[in-house]
């Protein structure tokens, strides 16, 4: 069919797709002899040569991590020069988060409660909410807000906003002017390119260990932390959409007279501004997600009771904290996103100032009487504990957890037999079990048959990084899981994006709930996952699958929606029906994007695996998390993390070099 619609565009080249068809069908054999010659070496010398190493056991790399670790704690005690401004940047992170803390969650200076108690931050932040986003991000604000404080974790809700509050400024302050730079010169994007792309392809466990080893734990690291994971989107976007502003209208003002500094500021920032605020959005949502991550490293927010909860198992808890970082992320996006919307429509018809500054005047009257009533009645400065409805509600959610384990148990665990018996257990095996230079030599010549040389180079350089680390047994292991999890994604990502994408009402019914799954942090996928399937490997790669799939359907919708409306309605006058035109049509002709799903789902998969290893899901995430918690495991736990990067690079080089030559073979 792809041929016959090929010839009916293009009649007068009639074969030209054929040398790429028969490129395929030879690719196809060669990938299939390569799974034959693995498997056979499998099947002769399984067990051997696996590099596998015990969880209590070091090498002498994860030794030297160590002994790096003790050297730069001691130079750091010691006050050597090369670490003070590690220490300055430490110390005023410290001080401004303590600063805040005092200022809105802890007693201070002199007071037995914050200088501005919980009625006066809420007024503070529906009227800040108003001044940028509207009156409905306003009412968002303030319900978010109090239903945290209901739920009894307002002191946790606030030092979360703190550190992401913190984080997003230091972006905005770094991540605009680098951007602006980017966008006015090529070579300087040409030289951060890679540093973002490296950057947006670590999984979030990779940053902890080498930031904390500078920074040590606490507020300080965590912010550092959040900002350095958070920063790569408000830069790229900046640049784009700078680098997007018409020409025609930089030409216009240039030939007016205007100076590149009057253009940046008079022409390009404003013309952008809608798209910069789609950065600060993705900026925001990525610095809220790091931040819970940061507990691991002692940072203060809701990350540590979803963390305590989880490690005990206890899901009502971990539910009604998740629940808290649910309200903030739909708070966060929600404000984020309507205010760039309302700076598009500003610029597009203008408001009515006068009628505005009265409203934002009054409001802002109201914001002060609460500040002032916060700071004279105890029950308006601390949030009411007879308010506190958490307790009841993670107590109604364990016993309904519980129940439905109880109930369910021959289900769920037949799905965990089925997965693990016919394709976790046998992938892990193929890949763990087989010699190492088995693996690898199989993982080349797929990046090479996948993607082509720059592929191959890419694996070769990552695959060498992964065996220095030590940790090749646990990082095939961790490969297992998130290969298994990506399959799953893309099954679900294909069939929901073909309805999405052959329906306008199923895309406007389906897309806003995707929207609102982007929106929420990793952690909270653990939650709902560990009440369904209980600790261990599959409830890791169940999470994956729930946090990666909205990405992959969204772009597998995109996808299908792109084919050309010609070549559809060539490939219905020849009479193909639908499952027709979706097999032989749309899929084909959206492969390009198919691949670029995968892309996205393998990352979003791989860090979701790995945050899984606080609930049992094994593999290099588990070695990460006990490298904060046992101080002799911190070399292996870094060298888990450095491994965690490679393999990050490694799939997304594949998938990125493979998406590249089937864009090519699609427009040739």
């Amino acid at each position: 069919m792809a041929i016959e619609l090929a010839e009916l565009e293009h009649p007068q080249a009639p074969l030209e797709h054929l040398p790429a068809e028969r490129r395929a069908i030879s690719r196809w054999w060669f990938f299939l002899g390569v799974f034959v010659l693995w498997v056979a070496g499998w099947l002769m010398l399984q067990g051997q040569w696996t590099l596998a190493l015990p969880v209590s056991e070091l090498n002498s790399f994860h030794d030297w991590l160590n002994e790096v670790r003790d050297w730069v704690e001691q130079a750091k005690f010691e006050g050597n020069p090369l670490f003070i401004p590690f220490e300055w940047i430490t110390e005023f992170f410290n001080w401004v988060v303590e600063f805040l803390q005092k200022l809105f969650v802890d007693p201070a200076f002199g007071r037995p409660v914050p200088v501005i108690g919980w009625l006066g931050l809420v007024g503070i932040s529906t009227w800040v909410a108003l001044a940028i986003a509207g009156v409905r991000s306003a009412i968002l604000v303030a319900g978010a807000l109090v239903l945290c404080g209901t739920l009894g974790y307002w002191e946790d809700t606030v030092d979360t906003l703190i550190i992401t509050g913190v984080s997003v400024a230091v972006c905005v302050l770094l991540g605009i002017p680098i951007g602006i730079w980017m966008s006015r010169s090529k070579r300087v994007t040409a030289a951060l390119t890679p540093v973002l792309d490296v950057m947006q392809t670590m999984p979030s466990f990779s940053y902890l260990a080498p930031l904390a080893l500078f920074y040590g734990i606490g507020p300080a690291a965590a912010v550092v932390t959040t900002l350095i994971y958070a920063l790569p989107p408000l830069i790229r976007i900046s640049a784009h959409g700078l680098r997007t502003v018409s020409p025609t209208t930089m030409e216009a003002t240039s030939s007016l007279g205007s100076t590149d500094n009057q253009q940046l500021r008079k022409v390009q920032l404003p013309m952008a501004r809608r798209t910069i605020l789609v950065g600060l959005n993705q900026t925001t949502m990525a610095a809220l997600s790091m931040a819970v991550i940061a507990a691991l490293i002692n940072g203060p927010g809701l990350g540590i009771p979803v963390i305590d909860a989880l490690t005990i198992l206890n899901v009502g808890r971990a539910f009604v904290a998740g629940l808290c970082l649910v309200f903030l992320a739909i708070m966060l996006d929600r404000m984020t996103t309507a205010a760039g919307e309302r700076a598009e429509a500003s610029a597009r018809k203008g408001t009515n100032p006068q009628a505005r500054r009265i409203l934002l005047g009054v409001t802002g009257v109201l914001a002060l009487i609460s500040v002032y009533l916060s700071r004279q009645y105890l029950r308006l400065a601390e949030f009411p504990e007879e308010w506190n409805w958490g307790d009841q509600i993670a107590d109604r959610v364990n016993s309904s957890s519980e129940w439905f384990v109880d109930t369910f148990y021959d289900i769920t665990q037949a799905a965990k037999d089925f997965v693990s018996n016919f394709l976790l257990n046998p992938l892990q095996d193929l890949l763990a079990e087989s010699p190492w230079w088995l693996t690898a030599s199989a993982l080349l010549a797929i990046a090479f048959l996948l993607g082509g040389r720059r592929a191959l180079v890419a694996t070769a350089v990552t695959s060498a990084i992964i065996l220095g680390t030590g940790l090749w047994y646990d990082a095939m292991v961790t490969l297992a899981m998130t290969l298994v999890a990506a399959v799953m994604t893309m099954v679900i990502g294909v069939i929901v994006g073909v309805w999405m994408g052959r329906s306008r009402r199923v895309d406007a019914l389906v897309r806003p709930v995707l929207d609102m799954l982007q929106t929420l942090p990793a952690f909270v996928y653990l939650i709902p996952t560990l009440a369904l399937f209980g600790p261990g490997r599959f409830l890791a790669i169940m999470a994956a699958v729930a946090y990666a799939v909205p990405i992959a359907i969204k772009i597998a919708a995109d996808g299908i929606r792109g084919v050309s409306p010609t070549t559809v309605e060539a490939a219905e006058s020849t009479g193909s029906n639908r499952w027709q035109m979706i097999g032989k049509v749309q899929l084909p002709m959206a492969r390009g994007s198919l691949v670029l799903a995968a892309n996205q789902g393998l990352l979003f998969v791989l860090s979701m695996v790995v945050i899984g290893g606080l609930v049992g899901g094994g593999g290099l995430g588990f070695l990460v998390v006990g490298g904060f918690s046992q101080q002799e495991d911190f070399g292996k736990g870094l060298a888990a993390g450095i491994a965690i990067t490679a393999l990050g690079v490694m799939l997304d080089r594949i998938t990125v070099h493979t998406a590249a030559r089937y864009g090519r073979a699609e427009t040739a």
